[in-house]
């Protein structure tokens, strides 16, 4: 399995941006799909972004959907979720995911063998 690790998160108000980073190492190439799931207090955790799978195929929850964009770099081995527009409903414990997922489980959490340990993301109003 690969490790992960996340950063970026942090405290902002409604209608600013972030960019989150995800670390790759271990056991990974660009074979693998990355995601990002987020978890708000009291909720399950939910998919939020995925890509590129199979290479080029990015997947986005409806709820971020033209606001957050997925993008990977191969040689650095990270990944990054940029985020604008944010909203009080984004915030969550945003969680980095690796793994090789048929389509059927793109966005799904069994879709991904390695996860990280998560980043905070709080948007006030």
């Amino acid at each position: 399995q690969a490790q992960l690790e996340e950063s970026g998160g942090g405290l902002v108000q409604a209608g600013d941006s972030l960019t989150l980073s995800c670390v790759a190492s271990g056991r990974t190439n660009s074979d693998y799909t990355m995601a990002w799931f987020r978890q708000a207090p009291g909720k399950e955790r939910e998919f939020v972004a995925a890509g590129p799978w199979r290479g080029s195929r990015t997947f986005y929850a409806d709820s971020v959907k033209g606001r957050f964009t997925i993008t990977r770099d191969n040689a650095k081995n990270t990944g990054y979720l940029q985020m604008n527009g944010l909203k009080p409903d984004d915030t969550a414990v945003y969680y980095c995911a690796l793994g090789r997922p048929i389509l059927s489980s793109v966005t799904t959490i069994r879709g991904y063998s390695s996860w990280g340990q998560g980043t905070q993301v709080t948007v006030s109003y």
